[in-house]
C-alpha cells in the first residue's frame, strides 16, 4: 500500500466532508459537517496552522486518515496546558498502522506548540475515544493514554412544551465580550476547561455555524451577563447547544433555564425539529438535573481520553 502524507488544505475540504460523515455513521457519532464548515476550520482558529497542525494520508484522491490539533491558549485551573488531537481513518484502512503513524506525528507537533506557547507548564494530550467499542481505544490506549471522562450526548425534539419566561434577550454583537467573561467564571474549574481567549470567542461568534438568533443572555442589574446559552447549527434541522452557563453569584435563580427556554422556543418557531447538546457525565453544577427537566433524553455516551505527557521547559 502506497500512501502520500501531506497537511490538509482548503481543496482537500471535500473530500475530508466525505470521511468525516462516513466516520460518523460507521462510528455512530453522527457528527457530521459541510465542507465550509471544515474549510473554516482550517482558515479561522487561533494560532493554528494547518500546513503544520494538520496530516493525512491519501491514496490516489482518496483520503485514508487524517488528523488535526489545537493547543489550548490558555492553562486550566490546575495550570495545565491541553493539546487536543481529533482525527479518524476510513474503515477500509484500518488496521494498516495509519493511526498510530498519524498520532506519532502530530503527537509530537502538539507538544512542540505547547512548548512554546506555555513554557514551563505541564502538557495533557487529549483524544475522543468514541462510543464503547470504538477502534480507537486500543489505540489510546496502547499509547498510555487513560480514559478520563464521559460525556453524555442528550437530545430533544422542538415541539410541543416550549414556553418562554421573561429577564432575557436575543445575544447581541456588543455584549459579546461581555458572555466571554461570563463564560470564563462560569466554567473556572470545569473539568478540562480553560479560560476562553478573546481571540478564539470572536471566532466562535464569527463562525458560519453560530446561530446569534437562537443564543440568549440574562443580564443583571449592574449590565453584566449572569446567564447565556450559545447555540450553533450544522445539520438541518437540528439546533445544538454549544454551550450554557451561570457566574456563580447568580446560580440557583433559574436564569440559565430561562435563556436555554427561550432558545428551544425561538428554534422551534424557526422550524428545527431537535436540539441536542453534551454535558460531562461527572458535572458538579446539576446541568444534567436541569437538562432532564427541560426534556432531553440521552442517545450516546462518548468516552473522552487523555495522557500527561510533557513538562514544557
Amino acid at each position: 500500500m502506497t500512501l502520500t502524507w501531506r497537511p490538509l488544505t482548503v481543496e482537500d475540504a471535500e473530500a475530508w466532508a466525505t470521511l468525516v460523515n462516513l466516520l460518523a455513521e460507521v462510528d455512530g457519532t453522527e457528527e457530521f459537517y459541510e465542507p465550509e464548515d471544515l474549510r473554516e476550520e482550517l482558515q479561522h482558529q487561533e494560532g493554528f496552522d494547518p500546513a503544520l497542525d494538520t496530516l493525512a494520508a491519501w491514496q490516489g484522491d482518496l483520503l485514508a486518515g487524517f488528523v488535526a490539533l489545537w493547543v489550548s491558549g490558555n492553562l486550566d485551573a490546575d495550570g495545565r496546558a491541553t493539546v487536543g488531537i481529533g482525527g479518524g481513518v476510513h474503515p477500509e484502512f484500518r488496521g494498516r498502522g495509519i493511526g498510530r503513524e498519524l498520532m506519532d506525528r502530530i503527537e509530537r507537533r502538539g507538544l512542540a506548540v505547547a512548548a512554546e506557547r506555555h513554557p514551563g507548564a505541564e502538557t495533557y494530550l487529549r483524544a475522543s475515544g468514541g462510543l464503547a467499542g470504538a477502534s480507537v481505544r486500543p489505540l489510546l490506549e496502547h499509547r498510555g493514554y487513560e480514559l478520563a471522562r464521559y460525556f453524555h450526548e442528550l437530545e430533544r425534539p422542538l415541539s410541543g412544551g416550549l414556553t418562554t419566561s421573561g429577564g432575557v434577550r436575543p445575544f447581541d454583537a456588543e455584549l459579546a465580550e461581555q458572555v466571554r467573561l461570563a463564560h470564563n467564571e462560569a466554567f473556572a474549574g470545569h473539568w478540562g476547561s480553560s479560560p476562553r481567549t478573546e481571540a478564539n470567542w470572536r471566532e466562535l461568534v464569527a463562525s458560519r455555524a453560530f446561530r446569534p438568533g437562537f443564543s440568549f443572555v440574562s443580564l443583571a442589574a449592574d449590565g453584566l451577563v449572569d446567564a447565556y446559552v450559545i447555540a450553533r447549527q450544522w445539520v438541518e434541522g437540528e439546533l445544538y447547544v454549544e454551550l450554557v452557563g451561570t457566574r456563580p453569584r447568580a446560580r440557583g435563580r433559574g436564569l440559565a433555564r430561562a435563556c436555554l427556554a427561550a432558545s428551544l422556543a425561538a428554534a422551534g418557531a424557526a422550524g428545527l425539529t431537535k436540539a441536542a447538546l453534551t454535558v460531562d457525565g461527572e458535572n458538579g453544577t446539576g446541568a444534567g438535573r436541569l437538562y432532564a427537566s427541560m426534556g432531553f433524553e440521552p442517545v450516546r455516551v462518548v468516552a473522552s481520553y487523555r495522557k500527561l505527557a510533557f513538562a514544557g521547559r
